[in-house]
């Protein structure tokens, strides 16, 4: 979809809101097998969706989102919505966050033909998954979410499979259209 006037995007985070079996398995893994993952201190996995198009005011927005479990089952589930650059993403200040996305396999058609038929409006919906790595005080946290980011061996590597998935990272600021980003540099 290209951007023309009205074109919006906003992104939604959906994290579980129980222990993160994903989550607390791959902290341990980190912690025991990689020397990246020794100053790791916790690690959080949410969903990221990136909607953009003629996207409607940032209440109605969230409560189309909170309607359809296309996007999130709100009894298990928590979202955080940002529409503008400056809109916090829920991530501590100081950690680093990776992007992971299939190649190939971000849009969700399904979400786009709900939105359609609820608001009569297009939209391109993409989906990816974002890890927020905190460290210790005195750790290299870049560096060390670096080596964590894809996987190159045993010693090496944990989030992205570089064969199926594309990976990027953030320190601070998150970007809003984070997802055809990477895409574009997968490509």
């Amino acid at each position: 979809m290209s951007r023309g006037a009205g074109t919006r995007r906003a992104q939604a985070w959906i994290e579980l809101r129980a222990h993160d079996p994903a989550a607390v398995s791959a902290l341990g893994v980190a912690r025991a097998r990689l020397a990246a993952g020794c100053g790791l201190r916790g690690l959080r996995r949410l969903r990221v969706i990136e909607l953009e198009g003629a996207l409607p005011a940032r209440e109605a927005l969230e409560s189309h989102l909170h309607q359809s479990t296309w996007f999130y089952n709100p009894h298990k589930e928590s979202c955080t919505v940002r529409t503008a650059e400056g809109d916090p993403a829920p991530v501590a200040a100081g950690a680093e966050t990776i992007l992971v996305l299939e190649r190939g396999g971000t849009r969700r058609a399904a979400a786009e033909r709900w939105w359609r038929h609820e608001t009569g409006r297009r939209v391109t919906v993409r989906e990816a998954v974002a890890w927020v790595l905190e460290f210790a005080a005195g750790a290299d946290a870049p560096a060390a979410a670096r080596s964590l980011m894809t996987v190159r061996d045993q010693a090496e590597g944990l989030f992205a499979n570089p064969h199926a998935e594309a990976a990027s990272r953030a320190s601070g600021t998150i970007p809003l259209a984070w997802i055809p980003a990477v895409e574009e540099e997968a490509s």
